[in-house]
């Protein structure tokens, strides 16, 4: 493989990305991986779904990207009563104007919290189907666009928790990247512990980019350069997922280009012009993780079992 020789990036663009992810790093203590994750999918104009248990700050990430981007927010607390005219929205009848009027749900934002989406009955879950897949939402017959950007963090508890409805696989594809918080480090839930709650934090935030730098983040993802021996790489990975006996399917030309998209947006936040390999082994587990399964004849096997199969199995050509 040829080597890749990567020119950082420089400009108040870059320099707003860092600054972004340390005022987040200030409140979500010890996870810096995570926020650079989460802004890596949000800059790839992918849509982000976190797992893991209650406590963790999950909702609190959420809240501390969508203040510092200084992006219309809306939070949809899912329950099992939840009903799709409650994320979409209605026609109520104006009896002034005998005649109905579309009343907005909350999915009308730049950023939206689908907080525990996995207590909510899957009719209510395929409400975001096709505001996350293709930015628009048709509602009694007339087909409405989002705004733009537009962004989704679902939270989701673990499926062995009481009252869960586990995410179909056609819903779980619309999200570019899985990731998860887990338990603080020793030293960071001491700061944690001496700090006091912290989402009295997040008000005291300031933007460090509109609504219009973020979507100029967005278009410089797409211009960040791809080499032909990057895209062997990829497809080298694509390939195998498919065709080794341990996986059962394998990733789809859509997890392809989720994977493209994602190093991309990794590359720029770390201030290459050019994507490396890796790259794309860092945002790797976080695209195909949800998205592999087992063969069932292999025994059960875990997802980061699966991903370190396909890492260790392809050798970068």
């Amino acid at each position: 493989m040829t080597v890749i020789v990567s020119t950082p990036t420089t400009g108040a663009p870059h320099e707003a990305i860092h600054r972004l992810i340390r005022q987040a790093g200030q409140v979500i203590l010890g996870k810096d991986r995570q926020i650079r994750l989460a802004l890596a999918c949000l800059l790839a104009r992918g849509h982000l779904l976190i797992e893991d248990i209650p406590g963790v700050g999950k909702t609190t990430l959420a809240h501390v990207l969508a203040q510092l981007l200084g992006l219309h927010f809306q939070r949809i607390q899912f329950t099992s009563d939840l009903l799709p005219a409650d994320i979409l929205g209605m026609s109520v009848y104006d009896r002034d104007n005998a005649s109905f009027k579309f009343h907005p749900g909350p999915v009308f934002a730049h950023f939206i919290l689908a907080d525990e989406v996995n207590r909510a009955t899957p009719k209510t879950q395929s409400a975001l189907l096709e505001a996350m897949e293709e930015r628009q939402v048709t509602v009694e017959g007339a087909t409405r666009p989002l705004p733009e950007p537009f962004f989704v963090i679902a939270t989701q508890n673990p499926a062995h928790q009481i009252g869960t409805f586990p995410l179909p696989e056609s819903q779980l594809d619309r999200f570019l990247l899985r990731i998860e918080l887990g338990y603080p480090d020793r030293e960071a839930e001491r700061a944690l512990l001496r700090g006091g709650e912290r989402r009295n934090m997040i008000a005291d935030l300031r933007p460090c980019m509109d609504a219009a730098q973020l979507l100029v983040l967005q278009r410089a993802v797409a211009e960040v350069h791809v080499a032909d021996a990057l895209l062997d790489y990829l497809q080298a990975l694509l390939a195998f997922s498919r065709s080794a006996p341990e996986f059962q399917g394998g990733l789809s030309p859509r997890a392809g280009l989720a994977l493209l998209r994602a190093a991309q947006a990794w590359a720029l936040i770390h201030g290459r012009a050019q994507v490396i390999p890796e790259d794309v082994q860092a945002i790797l587990p976080g695209v195909a993780a949800h998205r592999l399964r087992g063969a069932a004849d292999r025994g059960e096997q875990s997802e980061q079992a699966l991903v370190a199969l396909l890492l260790n199995s392809v050798a970068i050509p």
